[in-house]
């Protein structure tokens, strides 16, 4: 196993998404400092990213916390690499202590079999999400994409190098699932900040597990 971070906090100064996005920030989206853990789930490598919105009298900014990644070894049988998931992803969540977290729904053109490995590690993700008691929201990857680089269809150096220009990164963040959790969690920031400044709901939230009293049919 080789978990990997490539920065932590304080270590950056953030670029405002409210000014690049042209949107204020109402103060009832959080208070001082909101933080926002996404998740890139994956069989070799689970990409993890925290990025804090932070308010000031002038202005609110985007700062990065921590990314990285967690790797797999395909060696590993099924049930230990998801134990291993599960175990650094709790670690992280109690460590960063995040107001929500958000995890990149299964991409729909990808097989069955590499869908049904991807669930697995989903599963377990939104597990460590729901034992801490935090909001879950999930998004598409085209939805993704699109609120961060302008394009659905973006490749992942592009999605590297806006990353890294929202957060005001020097370098981009590497490996590619780092960044694309980074992504992950700004594109839940900017639809959070939208629905506030129109002053609607914010974005729709993971539907809730079946209750154990319930039957499954």
């Amino acid at each position: 196993m080789l978990l990997r971070r490539f920065f932590t906090q304080n270590t950056f100064c953030a670029t405002p998404i409210a000014r690049e996005r042209g949107l204020s920030v109402p103060r009832k989206l959080h208070s001082g400092c909101m933080r926002v853990f996404g998740i890139d789930c994956g069989t070799e490598w689970t990409g993890y990213g925290v990025v804090a919105v932070e308010e000031s009298a002038r202005e609110s900014r985007l700062r990065p916390v921590c990314a990285g990644a967690i790797r797999l070894s395909k060696k590993d049988p099924l049930a230990v690499r998801l134990a291993l998931v599960h175990r650094q992803l709790h670690a992280l969540i109690t460590q960063h202590r995040p107001d929500a977290i958000v995890v990149e729904e299964v991409f729909h053109s990808v097989n069955a079999q590499s869908a049904l490995k991807l669930g697995h590690v989903r599963g377990v993700a939104l597990l460590a999400a729901a034992e801490a008691g935090l909001p879950v929201f999930e998004y598409a990857p085209l939805k993704i994409k699109s609120t961060v680089v302008g394009y659905g269809l973006a490749k992942k150096e592009q999605v590297q190098f806006m990353v890294a220009r929202l957060l005001d990164l020097e370098h981009v963040p590497e490996p590619a699932d780092a960044a694309d959790a980074l992504a992950v969690a700004i594109c839940h920031i900017h639809h959070a900040q939208t629905a506030a400044a129109q002053g609607g709901d914010s974005p729709p939230r993971s539907k809730p597990a079946v209750r154990s009293r319930e039957v499954l049919r």
